[in-house]
């Protein structure tokens, strides 16, 4: 490949010096906010990803681990974790996870990774300040007017709007940051929320597949794995077993279950919820109407006990409970909703009249002025960047023009990373992979992960690599100041495992 610039346009990279009070010590650290340029195969600039590193300065500084950072959506950009767990500097929520009102107070970290790895936060084309390129003048000239016109007229972001080549801008990203920063012989991790879980399982085979990055170590925050698991029929029925668990979690959290064991004791509830979802309500799905009336029915009444729901409302899905459904009705009589992100988090019902919920999401509405606020401010702030950009947090375009059809690629007609998780754990023997869901969780609920993890047939010598753990809260469970910490702690524990 011919010696390209890094930046094809006169965007300033910020570089400042911080530090970091910690319990135990000062850690001196350099915040670098810039753009990387992104080229094809003709080695011509097509984009740029900004991105943000926090890079620590000790002796061996190349031995360091090094952790590479983004979201998901598609079309989020990496603000939730850099300005809600990760980074050095975060916003303060109220102890289990409620929002506050404004302004957006920014704190300190003490659970920043940086204390035991650098961090570098990727915000993917389309996101955060990351933009295309216009086309290449030359090239425009030699293909004429009308291609002019077409070129100005289609959005530029589109191409990275995909899922291969998405992931192959996110792998060209990081081989090109640990050659600029000579960082090749580091202990290389991922971490991914969301849909960039799903971009951890994927990357972790198509890194050390395609692009030569082994990898000590890889992070599925909230991940939608199997998109299979996400949308229940009445003909796909594993969907509502795999929910059932958060929604008994949630019910419980609401003093609304009928508890399974012990009051309190939310380990025995969802325990027996997964049991139940499994023994009970896939059977119960599976016979439908063959399934003798009495029988059916106590069977609605124990799912009723165990997700805090009126009978009748369970005998009228017949079992088969939406989590639309559910955030209505487990409080209905308050005339409060319950969020789909964080089913802890409640709000007044705008509309307790009508059939059909037609309010927001406290839990993903509510988020954005936060985080909006905490990253604006802190990148233009703190860091000194300056752009006449506007950070583009949640990219709702790129959701809608995201494409999953990948030729080859779909199974039952739809899209996922488990077979890709499974090749990369087998390339790599010691790479360690951890999973981790809020219990809250109604759209990427922690069941379905278990569920697949039971269903990986992973090689004795390699599934001690595969930690699953889980902690209260919902979709970014570390809003929550114990779960927070405890995962602080777990990760700890995590790293040194991984490259010891």
């Amino acid at each position: 490949m011919s010696e390209t610039p890094t930046t094809s346009t006169n965007r300033k990279p910020s570089i400042t010096e911080h530090t970091l009070t910690l319990v135990d010590r000062q850690l001196p650290y350099t915040a670098s906010a810039e753009w990387q340029t992104l080229f094809d195969q003709q080695d011509k600039p097509v984009a740029e990803m900004f991105h943000v590193s926090y890079l620590v300065q000790p002796e061996g500084a190349a031995q360091r681990p090094l952790t590479f950072v983004f979201n998901g959506g598609p079309g989020a950009a990496s603000a939730y974790l850099h300005m809600g767990a990760l980074g050095p500097q975060r916003i303060a929520f109220g102890t289990q996870g409620t929002l506050p009102k404004p302004p957006v107070t920014i704190v300190d970290n003490a659970e920043s990774w940086l204390s035991f790895t650098d961090l570098v936060f990727i915000d993917p084309i389309g996101t955060g300040f990351s933009r295309s390129l216009p086309p290449d003048k030359e090239a425009q000239d030699q293909a004429g007017e009308k291609a002019k016109l077409d070129a100005a007229d289609s959005p530029k972001e589109n191409e990275f709007w995909e899922v291969e080549r998405d992931l192959k801008a996110l792998g060209e990203f990081i081989q090109r940051f640990l050659s600029r920063q000579k960082r090749w012989l580091s202990p290389i991790f991922i971490a991914g929320e969301s849909y960039g879980g799903f971009r951890v399982a994927r990357l972790a085979r198509k890194l050390q597949q395609d692009f030569g990055i082994g990898l000590s170590g890889a992070i599925l925050i909230s991940p939608a794995l199997e998109f299979s698991l996400l949308y229940g029929s009445d003909y796909d029925l594993t969907a509502w077993a795999t929910l059932l668990p958060s929604f008994a979690a949630s019910a419980a959290h609401h003093d609304r279950a009928q508890w399974a064991g012990k009051p309190g004791d939310l380990a025995a509830h969802t325990t027996a919820a997964e049991q139940f979802a499994l023994k009970t309500l896939i059977p119960l799905l599976v016979m439908g109407d063959g399934l003798p009336v009495d029988e059916r029915q106590t069977a609605y009444r124990q799912l009723a006990d165990l997700i805090g729901l009126p009978l009748a409302v369970v005998e009228r899905q017949a079992g088969r409970i939406g989590i639309e459904v559910f955030a209505r009705e487990l409080l209905r009589d308050q005339e409060r909703i319950v969020g789909l992100y964080d089913a802890s988090i409640t709000a007044i019902d705008p509309f307790p009249d009508r059939v059909v919920y037609e309010g927001i999401d406290p839990t993903l509405d509510g988020l954005d002025r936060l985080f909006t606020g905490a990253i604006n401010s802190h990148l233009r702030d703190t860091l000194g960047v300056e752009t006449d950009l506007t950070y583009q947090l949640l990219n709702l375009e790129t959701f809608k023009a995201w494409k999953f059809d990948i030729k080859g690629e779909l199974r039952q007609g739809f899209i996922g990373a488990v077979d890709d998780l499974r090749v990369g754990m087998t390339l790599n023997p010691y790479m360690q992979v951890y999973i981790t869901h809020g219990l809250f969780d109604l759209v990427t609920p922690y069941f379905a992960s278990n569920h697949l993890a039971t269903l990986m047939k992973l090689n004795a010598e390699i599934r001690p690599n595969l930690t699953l753990k889980h902690f209260q809260g919902g979709h970014m469970f570390y809003t929550w100041e114990v779960s927070r910490q405890q995962w602080f702690a777990e990760m700890q524990g995590f790293y040194q495992t991984a490259i010891a």
